[in-house]
């Protein structure tokens, strides 16, 4: 009974905040969703309802390309090329992780063994020593969310502009310059060298695409050294956070409410020629985006009446 491993019914992502603010080289964004789904099967917790420790943490896994196709709504046949390509990105690509008060960076790779099987459309991979202590339950110090929260997103920038705002829900804002920026999303040094373009479709695409799917409200403020934008401050709604006592262990745990997704995705609006959707404020950029929160008949009242149900 003292081994005993239980699962979670919801794929979930564990990984500690340093990672999730890593580079994450060439990955694409199909590659950054399988990577994400071989991570949701580290995570669990024993019978005492405590997190696993490193040396529990299973190394090797098997992802099939029904897998995919069933946990992100992929076509099967595609996934079965998108797990061929990803396997070789797995053992070629390293991951740049800032250390701590230090301007030294670690770089390091994802996997020791990557290998696909045609026959079964499958990868076998093994992570490597080097990444697992990322990946491990530190208490305060990693992530955590449900995996199925990024799954309708279409765009890298959009997944890791989530998880870098999921490290500051519970105060509703976040300020990251502009390299840190770049670095977080995976923007390559050699494209949207122009920060116009950059904020155009990295920036303003993502919240866009997280508003799109949820009442978040986010909105971005730049800040500026004179007429160069160095930074931007993004602001959203704040989730409520519960104290959860487990019964079992005695020790009380924060729980974290969720954002409501929208009813109806919103429609991009189009100009009159109907030709390029017009971006939203893209005028005002001394303030930078601010698109419109979702319309919803007693939005505010079913949120309050939805989260006293969940209590």
């Amino acid at each position: 009974m003292s081994n005993e491993i239980l699962s979670s019914k919801t794929l979930k992502i564990y990984k500690s905040k340093k990672l999730n603010q890593a580079n994450f080289g060439d990955f694409n964004h199909s590659d950054y969703q399988i990577f994400l789904l071989l991570v949701s099967r580290l995570g669990g917790v024993d019978n005492k309802g405590l997190y696993l420790q490193p040396h529990q943490l299973q190394r090797e896994h098997i992802l099939k390309a029904k897998d995919l196709c069933e946990t992100f709504g992929l076509d099967l046949r595609n996934s079965y090329v998108k797990l061929q390509n990803t396997c070789k990105k797995l053992m070629k690509t390293s991951i740049i992780i800032e250390l701590k008060d230090s301007e030294k960076t670690r770089e390091i790779n994802v996997c020791s063994m990557a290998e696909y099987n045609p026959k079964e459309g499958s990868i076998s991979i093994k992570f490597t020593d080097d990444i697992m202590p990322y990946l491990s339950q530190v208490k305060e110090k990693f992530l955590l969310y449900n995996l199925k929260e990024i799954v309708g997103f279409r765009s890298l920038y959009t997944t890791r502009l989530y998880e870098l705002l999921q490290e500051f829900k519970e105060t509703g804002w976040m300020v990251k310059s502009i390299d840190q920026l770049r670095t977080a999303l995976g923007v390559n040094k050699d494209s949207l060298k122009i920060y116009n373009n950059f904020k155009r479709k990295a920036i303003v695409h993502a919240c866009n695409e997280i508003n799109g799917k949820y009442n978040f409200n986010l909105q971005f403020e730049e800040i500026k050294e004179g007429r160069k934008v160095i930074a931007i401050k993004f602001t959203f709604k704040s989730i409520a956070v519960l104290d959860v006592r487990n019964e079992v262990t005695g020790k009380t745990r924060k729980f974290f409410t969720k954002h409501e997704m929208t009813i109806k995705q919103p429609q991009k609006q189009r100009s009159k020629k109907g030709k390029e959707p017009i971006l939203i404020e893209e005028r005002k950029e001394a303030l930078g985006y601010r698109p419109a929160p979702p319309q919803k008949k007693g939005g505010f009242f079913s949120s309050v009446i939805n989260f006293f149900r969940k209590k």
